[in-house]
């Protein structure tokens, strides 16, 4: 029998570790999970992807597909620690999944194929814990794999991430096993003399710590015991970031890992403290958690689960305080609490219930329906404007307009949608006035592919498609004033609302903003929200082509109302027309989303590859050396350009290249393509 994952709380925070997969996919991630769920004794044996055993792809279709798609979330203990352990999605379009779970814990670990070397989705996903302070770790993977130059690997790696990564181990005996160089000061290795990997290390370390510098430089070398302060400093600076090998084939450095995992990454007292924010908007201040059992509870929503048997499932980290069972806990500014009845530890599908999350912890809750993706859970009603600093998600640009196959089941397919889109924060639905459509944006064809196979799957529920939309947007150029005057009378009650606005542009990525500048009351107080309603409504149908309206601010500076007529509906009707009147004169233009492309191909096709996406409105903007006799061409194009771009990619490079792309910005069409957009939308409304 596996060893019992501990039923409760570990000592407290020191006790516990949290660590997140991340990197491309068949970087064998999972693999790597069985293999330390079995080596902890979690898991009687460690399952496999080829037969669909493994307690993180439990779900259907990632058994079939034979790659993950969710964030799974395990546990494990090895010496008296309890380990969080977070596989997640290695494909791009699995962002929304892949990115949160950074959210959860102190340690990114980094995993790299050692048969193909660093991975554009590794660089990105290092990049992230970067950006969120927090430590890294990178596992070399596959270390026996036939015919590979590990030293070349580890070459590769101090290239793309930095001469800070240096190894704590290194592999041996033709890499069937691995010899610790941090602790360990003489032996040998497949690279040489583990004393000069030591003494790198050392270095390293001391280096944030003026006394061990002294010390090093009289003593000649210092023993590692007494290095744990500062190797924990150098990792939260990333002035640290430790490379270990493994093979989770094999077996070769899981126990090492286990190990390294325990005794050298940060338990949640040690590492930097997650960003939070209290207040809303401008008056935002930042603050940080505390990782003290004893304070009020902070804790952070991560991942949400929508089962059509079970239910809502709210998985998050607690940050601060403890969590107890039949705790009464506030949904950020709620004003009444749910009770969490029950308190799940997660082993993939499997659930365990414990009585009560310490900080560090990942626990869940079921059956809350409040619960939402990146929402903090408090027990006092004074924390209720408290947020997680926002996480720069990928914004979805890859539409598929679709349609329910019976007519009359509209209603179930927005149901079916916003569980859906609640499950993935890179998913987003738009009903797009220009076609009178349902649209669905996602960041990628397949990410789109799989939420198609999850509505017949999972809710048995058929729909029509069709081809992929281009997530447009229109902004306007100049200021413009709007009036409309709305004067309804059919016998009985009337309707009067009278709005003056006017417009102006916002400096790119700003969005939207609505300034009520009335004096003298001449729109009452309590009809401002139905104004507001109507400009909204306006900027989502589009001024000339049908697409929602960004970068904007709207000023109400006037109007007129009436004693007995006056009504929500007449001024949302008022402002409504208005807003459209103003937006027309403010020389609107048509946006269109530009990608950030990343292609790998064989360095043979690189003339015809740039070439071709210069045909395609794009532009080069580097390229580099990949592994094995590829480069990386890296450059900027209009999304439109290139959607489904792999069959001519396949036709230039043989089938040897892949790509992947990510919204970078959004710029004005050419004159041309405003004029295709502006007349379609024309001859639609017109029918």
């Amino acid at each position: 029998m596996p060893n019992a994952t501990p039923t409760g709380s570990p000592s407290g925070p020191a006790a516990i570790r949290t660590l997140a997969l991340v990197g491309a996919s068949a970087a064998g991630k999972t693999c790597l999970a069985e293999a330390l769920l079995a080596r902890a004794g979690a898991i009687n044996t460690a399952g496999t992807v080829e037969r669909g055993s493994t307690v993180s792809d439990f779900d259907a279709l990632e058994r079939r597909m034979q790659h993950s798609l969710n964030t799974a979330v395990m546990n494990l203990a090895h010496e008296g620690i309890r380990i969080h352990l977070l596989d997640t999605p290695g494909g791009p379009d699995f962002l929304g999944h892949s990115l949160p779970a950074l959210e959860a814990v102190e340690t990114a670990a980094v995993v790299v194929n050692a048969a193909v070397g660093v991975e554009p989705m590794a660089r990105r996903m290092m990049d992230y814990a970067a950006a969120r302070h927090l430590d890294r770790l990178v596992i070399v993977n596959r270390i026996d794999t036939p015919g590979i130059d590990l030293a070349a690997v580890l070459a590769d790696i101090q290239a793309n991430f930095g001469k800070e990564c240096l190894p704590l181990n290194l592999p041996a005996d033709g890499a069937t096993r691995v010899v610790d160089c941090f602790f360990n000061r003489s032996g040998q290795s497949d690279f040489g003399n583990v004393a000069d990997a030591h003494r790198a290390l050392v270095e390293q370390v001391v280096e944030v710590d003026g006394d061990f510098v002294d010390r090093y430089l009289s003593d000649g070398d210092i023993d590692a015991g007494e290095l744990h302060a500062p190797l924990e400093q150098a990792l939260r600076e990333g002035h640290l970031i430790p490379v270990v090998f493994v093979s989770a084939k094999s077996g070769a450095g899981i126990a090492e890992l286990l190990d390294v995992i325990v005794k050298l990454l940060p338990d949640p007292t040690e590492a930097n403290a997650p960003d939070f924010l209290r207040g809303e908007g401008a008056e935002a201040v930042p603050m940080h958690a505390t990782p003290d059992p004893a304070l009020h509870v902070l804790a952070h929503v991560f991942k949400v689960t929508v089962d059509p048997f079970v239910g809502r499932l709210g998985i998050f980290r607690v940050h601060q305080g403890t969590v107890t069972r039949d705790m009464q806990l506030y949904v950020g500014d709620a004003r009444k609490p749910f009770k969490a009845s029950h308190l799940y530890l997660l082993q993939g599908k499997q659930t365990e219930e414990v009585p009560m999350a310490v900080p560090g912890d990942i626990v869940a809750v079921a059956k809350v329906d409040a619960l939402h993706y990146d929402a903090v859970l408090h027990d006092a009603p004074e924390d209720d404007h408290i947020h997680m600093l926002p996480l720069d998600l990928p914004k979805p640009v890859h539409g598929l307009a679709i349609q329910p196959q019976r007519h009359g089941d509209e209603q179930r397919l927005w149901e079916i949608l916003a569980k859906l889109v609640d499950e993935d924060p890179c998913l987003n639905v738009e009903h797009i006035a220009a076609s009178n459509e349902t649209v669905v944006y996602g960041l990628g064809e397949l990410h789109l592919r799989v939420l198609l196979e999850r509505m017949r799957e999972t809710y048995k529920f058929e729909v029509k498609t069709q081809p992929p939309r281009i997530a447009y947007r229109e902004t306007i150029t100049g200021k413009a004033e709007g009036h409309h005057r709305h004067k309804k009378q059919t016998g009985g009650a009337g309707q009067f609302g009278e709005v003056f606005l006017r417009v102006e542009p916002l400096a790119a990525g700003a969005g939207y903003e609505f300034v009520d500048a009335v004096k003298g009351g001449t729109i009452p107080s309590n009809f401002m929200p139905a104004v507001e309603k109507g400009v909204r409504e306006a900027l989502g149908l589009g001024a000339i082509s049908g697409y929602p309206v960004v970068d904007v601010r709207v000023i109400v500076y006037d109007g007129k109302s009436h004693s007995v007529d006056s009504k929500e509906i007449a001024f949302v009707t008022a402002a409504r027309k208005a807003t459209l009147v103003a937006l027309r004169e403010a020389r609107p233009v048509v946006l269109e989303p530009i990608v950030d492309i990343e292609i790998t191909a064989p360095d043979n096709t690189v003339g015809d590859l740039t070439g071709d996406l210069s045909s395609k409105r794009g532009v080069v903007t580097g390229t580099a050396n990949g592994v094995a006799g590829t480069m990386i061409v890296r450059g900027q194009v209009p999304l439109a350009e290139v959607t489904g771009y792999q069959p001519r990619l396949n036709a230039l490079t043989g089938g040897q290249g892949r790509y992947n792309v990510l919204l970078s910005h959004y710029a004005a069409v050419p004159p041309n393509v405003q004029t295709q957009l502006v007349a379609e939308y024309r001859v639609q409304d017109e029918e």
